[in-house]
């Protein structure tokens, strides 16, 4: 699955950078968005071909706090779009007249650079602390600390601090999630505005793709987060198996619904596909 998502999100990189037509805001925060993708992929990828070809399901922990703190980065980053492009489809909706004068290329890219140092500086102290502790087992998993921490659960010292900051980073996401409800909110509160429902429609139609992504990306960390906190006595394998989903679904899923939601780049992927096949 993880080669899959490389592959995908490779795929929305090269459309996206070879068509000039797709040199817009909207799809430069998709490039951004293939990106998080794309590292949240290889950020796992060693781990997954390790498994799977060489039968060692243990990790060390300096490869564990390293692969933390890039899962964390990159799904940090992803939220942090996500946020941008809920923001992005209300601009261009409530005001399509100053949208690209709004959000021109130096802006957008400023707003990427932004971001991502953001996102990095967040989980940037996490592994830290986890190093400082005293771990009583081995560890032969490395699941997301910030929503399940049980790595944690192994340490034998005072893991208090790891937790506060576990918690603070999963509000850090819950933060983006309320901004991006409160975003289609007002891009609700604009559509029903608008007079003709053959326009409604038509403008809601560009936020289908972005809508699915949220959904793919924020469901299983609320279901996880629940999980962790109401059912305390739920099986591990329940833990691993959300925690694969948060970290293997999002990655392979946004190129797909991209390709089939949005006509730009449907188009562009089966005219290389046919173009390769020539």
């Amino acid at each position: 699955m993880d080669l899959i998502a490389v592959l995908g999100n490779c795929t929305i990189l090269f459309i996206i950078k070879t068509e000039p037509s797709l040199h817009e805001p909207m799809y430069y925060f998709l490039s951004t968005l293939a990106m998080s993708d794309l590292g949240l992929s290889l950020s796992t990828l060693p781990t997954m071909l390790r498994i799977f070809l060489f039968d060692a399901p243990e990790i060390s922990s300096n490869a564990c706090f390293a692969q933390e703190f890039f899962i964390h980065g990159f799904s940090v980053l992803e939220s942090s779009v996500l946020l941008i492009m809920s923001f992005d489809r209300f601009l261009a909706i409530h005001n399509p007249l100053r949208y690209t004068s709004i959000l021109t290329t130096v802006r957008v890219a400023q707003i990427g650079i932004v971001f991502s140092f953001k996102s990095m500086l967040l989980v940037l102290p996490f592994p830290f602390p986890l190093r400082s502790l005293r771990y009583c087992k081995k560890n032969s998993y490395c699941l997301p600390l910030l929503l399940s921490p049980p790595v944690m659960k192994l340490a034998c010292s005072d893991n208090r601090i790891d937790v506060i900051y576990g918690f603070f980073g999963a509000l850090c996401l819950m933060v983006d999630f309320i901004l991006i409800a409160v975003s289609y909110i007002l891009i609700l509160k604009t559509l029903l505005g608008i007079a003709s429902k053959k326009e409604q429609l038509k403008a809601l139609n560009t936020c289908v793709s972005h809508i699915c992504a949220v959904i793919i990306f924020y469901l299983p960390i609320i279901n996880l987060a629940v999980v962790h906190r109401f059912a305390r006595h739920v099986s591990p394998i329940i833990n691993v198996l959300m925690a694969n989903v948060l970290l293997l679904v999002p990655p392979l899923m946004n190129p797909i619904v991209y390709c089939i939601k949005t006509k730009q780049i449907r188009v562009r992927v089966v005219a290389k596909l046919c173009q390769q096949k020539i």
